[in-house]
C-alpha cells in the first residue's frame, strides 16, 4: 500500500463506523444499535465485540463485511506462517496495548495484523513504532489473543539473559559466593533470576507441564513437556549451568553444597499473575546436575469428574461406586496417565461437611479445603503404612492412599476398605483386570482382596486433535487393518460398530506449534467387582477371573474407547494406537 493509499485509507478508515456499516447492511437495526451504544458507554467495549456477544451478528458476517468495506484481507492468523524477527519489531507490551501485531513483509511494507482496522489511532502509533510503512490485515480478536502467546515466546530473550550471566559469571569472581548467600539477587538486578523468571513464562506460555534442564558437555538442553511430548531447545552458555541449579535450589531450601546426591523440593512462583506449584528433583548425572521440574496452577482449581471426558456410561458407573459406604477403588495406569487427577476429582465430588476424609501423598500436589492431607517423609520414617495406620485411628469415612507401593500398605489398605471406610489409591499397572491381580502378587490374601475391592478405573491421555486445524484424514493400510481387527473382535461393543468414520488429524498451525495437537483427554476402562470375579479372585483362579472380567457386559477395553474417539475426530489412530500398545499382553 503506497503512502497516497494509505492517506486515502486512513481518511475512509475515519469516516468509517461499524455501527453504521451494519446498519447499511441491514444486518443491525437502529433499536439494536442503540442498545449496544449504551451497552459500550458503561463497559467502554468496543461496538463490534458487543454486538456479537449480544448475538445480534455472528463475527464470521461482521468480519467479512469490515474486510469488503474497508478493502483490508481477512487472514486466518493460525493458519498465516509468521516470521519471529518481523513480530520482535513491536514490543509485546505495544502490541498488546494496540491490539496489533507485525507477521510479515511484503516488499518495503510491514504486515500488520489487527482486529479494529478502523483503531486511526492504533495505526498510527503502529507505524510510528515501526518506522515503515505498514500494511493491515484483519484477524479475529480470540486468534490474535491466541496468537499473542505463540508469538511471544521467551527463547531469544532466554538466550540474552544466559549470554548476560555467563559475562557476569566470567567477570565477578565472588559471584556464586554472592548467589549461595542471597545477597543483591533480585528479579530486577540479577541476570540469574531474571533468566529462571524467563524459563517459566515460557513454560506456562507454552502450557508446559514440565520443565527439564539437562547440562550437556558444551549446552545446556532445557525441554518442556507439552502434551506429555518433550520440545527441546539449546542454550549454548553451559558455565551457567552451576548458577541456575544453586539459585533453583535456595528457592526450593534445599542443600546447595550437596551435588553428589538425588534431592527433591518444591516453592512457589508467581507467573503472569498465576501462582504456580513447582516440584523440584535434582539428579546427579556426567556434566553436571539435571533439573526436572513439575508445574502445578493453582489458579486453574481442581476440575469436575464429568470435565475429564469420561464416557458417559463409565462415568454413571463411576459415580455409583464412589458413593459407596465402603470398599476400595483403585486407579491404575503408568506414570503420568492422569491418575492424581482423577482421584483429586473424586475427592472434590465427596468433599462434604458430613464426610471426614484423610489423604496420604507424596508429595501433596493440591491443596483442598476440609482434607487432612499428609505428605509422607522417608528420612523420618514416615511411610505410607506408618501414617496410613496412624490415619484410621482419626475416625476418617474416606482415606486416599497416593500409592499401594508394598504389601504393608495394600493390607492395611484393604482391612481398612473392609471395616466400614472408603479407600482410594492408584498402582502402576497396564489395565484393570490386572490390577486385583497385583494386589495378590503383592502379598494380599486373595480373600482379602476379593471382599473389599469394589472396582478398578483404568486410564491413559491421547492428545487431541488442534481444533484450529483439523482437516478429514483417510487411514494408512496398517491403520485401517488396525480398525478393522478391531471392530471384528467379539469383545467390540456395539455402539463402535454402528459409528461412522470421521477421522480426522491436525494439519499443524501457529496455535498448536505446528504438532496437529492441543490438550489431551483421557482413555478409561472400568471394571465393577461382581460374585464371578469375587469367588474366582478369593480362590485364586486367575485365569477364570480374567474370562470372567472380559465376559462383564459393562467392561470395555481401554483400546476401544481409544478407537471411539478416533472415529469421532478427537484423537489421531496414531494416538489411539500408541496408546493401545502393549495393552494385550496378558489378557487378550
Amino acid at each position: 500500500m503506497t503512502v497516497e493509499e494509505q492517506a486515502v485509507h486512513k481518511d475512509t478508515a475515519k469516516k468509517v463506523r461499524i455501527g453504521d456499516l451494519l446498519i447499511q447492511n441491514k444486518l443491525l437495526t437502529n433499536g439494536q444499535l442503540e442498545l449496544a451504544l449504551s451497552e459500550q458507554r458503561q463497559s467502554g467495549r468496543k461496538v463490534g465485540q458487543i454486538v456479537v456477544s449480544l448475538g445480534f451478528v455472528s463475527e464470521e458476517r461482521l468480519l467479512r463485511i469490515i474486510s469488503q468495506q474497508l478493502n483490508v484481507p481477512y487472514v486466518d492468523l493460525n493458519q498465516y506462517r509468521y516470521e519471529k524477527e518481523v513480530v520482535a519489531l513491536l514490543s509485546e507490551a505495544h502490541s498488546k496495548r494496540l491490539r496489533a501485531i507485525p507477521i510479515g513483509r511484503r516488499g518495503e511494507s510491514i504486515v500488520v495484523a489487527m482486529e479494529d482496522p478502523t483503531d486511526i489511532l492504533a495505526i498510527d502509533d503502529v507505524k510510528r513504532f515501526l518506522g515503515r510503512p505498514i500494511e493491515m490485515v484483519l484477524v479475529r480478536e480470540r486468534d490474535l489473543d491466541n496468537f499473542f502467546e505463540v508469538a511471544y515466546r521467551r527463547t531469544e530473550e532466554i538466550s540474552s539473559l544466559a549470554s548476560e550471566l555467563q559475562t557476569q559469571l566470567v567477570e565477578s569472581v565472588g559471584f556464586e559466593t554472592e548467589l549461595s548467600e542471597g545477597v543483591g539477587v533480585t528479579e530486577a538486578d540479577a541476570p540469574v533470576m531474571r533468566l529462571l523468571q524467563s524459563i517459566f513464562e515460557d513454560a506456562v506460555r507454552s502450557k508446559a507441564s514440565d520443565i527439564h534442564i539437562e547440562p550437556d558437555e558444551t549446552i545446556i538442553r532445557i525441554r518442556h513437556r507439552i502434551d506429555g511430548i518433550l520440545h527441546e531447545y539449546i542454550v549454548k552458555e553451559k558455565a551457567i549451568s552451576a548458577a541456575l541449579v544453586m539459585r533453583l535450589k535456595i528457592m526450593a531450601g534445599m542443600n546447595i553444597s550437596e551435588k553428589r546426591l538425588p534431592q527433591d523440593g518444591r516453592f512457589n512462583i508467581v507467573v503472569k499473575g498465576s501462582k504456580i506449584d513447582v516440584r523440584i528433583s535434582t539428579l546427579p548425572i556426567q556434566w553436571g546436575e539435571s533439573i526436572v521440574m513439575r508445574l502445578l496452577d493453582h489458579d486453574m482449581g481442581i476440575r469436575s469428574l464429568a470435565s475429564l471426558g469420561m464416557p458417559e456410561q463409565i462415568l454413571v458407573r463411576f459415580e455409583e461406586m464412589i458413593r459407596s459406604p465402603h470398599g476400595m477403588v483403585l486407579v491404575t495406569g503408568p506414570t503420568g496417565s492422569g491418575k492424581t487427577t482423577t482421584l483429586y476429582s473424586t475427592l472434590s465430588t465427596l468433599n462434604k461437611e458430613a464426610s471426614k476424609i484423610i489423604t496420604v501423598e507424596d508429595p501433596v500436589e493440591y491443596r483442598l479445603p476440609r482434607v487432612n492431607q499428609v505428605q509422607v517423609n522417608p528420612k523420618i520414617d514416615l511411610s505410607f503404612a506408618r501414617v496410613l495406620r496412624a490415619s484410621l485411628r482419626q475416625d476418617p469415612d474416606i482415606v486416599l492412599v497416593g500409592e499401594m507401593r508394598d504389601s504393608e500398605t495394600a493390607k492395611i489398605g484393604l482391612r481398612a476398605a473392609m471395616t466400614g471406610h472408603l479407600v482410594f489409591s492408584t498402582l502402576h499397572t497396564n489395565d484393570a483386570i490386572s490390577s486385583a491381580i497385583r494386589l495378590v502378587d503383592m502379598g494380599a490374601e486373595p480373600y482379602l482382596v476379593a471382599s473389599s475391592l469394589l472396582g478398578v478405573m483404568a486410564q491413559r491421555l491421547v492428545r487431541r486433535v488442534c481444533e484450529a486445524c483439523e482437516e478429514p484424514y483417510y487411514p494408512t493400510e496398517q491403520e485401517l487393518a488396525w480398525c478393522k481387527t478391531m471392530l471384528s473382535d467379539e469383545r467390540s461393543p456395539a455402539p463402535l460398530l454402528s459409528k461412522p468414520f470421521e477421522f480426522k488429524h491436525g494439519k499443524g498451525c501457529n496455535r498448536c506449534g505446528y504438532t496437529g495437537y492441543s490438550g489431551r483427554i483421557g482413555v478409561y476402562e472400568l471394571l465393577v467387582m461382581n460374585e464371578r470375579l469375587m469367588a474366582a479372585l478369593q480362590n485364586a483362579r486367575f485365569d477364570e477371573f480374567k474370562q470372567a472380567a472380559l465376559e462383564q457386559t459393562t467392561y470395555q477395553p481401554l483400546m476401544f474407547c481409544a478407537l471411539s474417539y478416533a472415529f469421532d475426530g478427537v484423537t489421531t489412530i496414531s494416538e489411539a494406537l500408541r496408546v493401545s500398545h502393549g495393552l494385550n499382553d496378558g489378557v487378550f
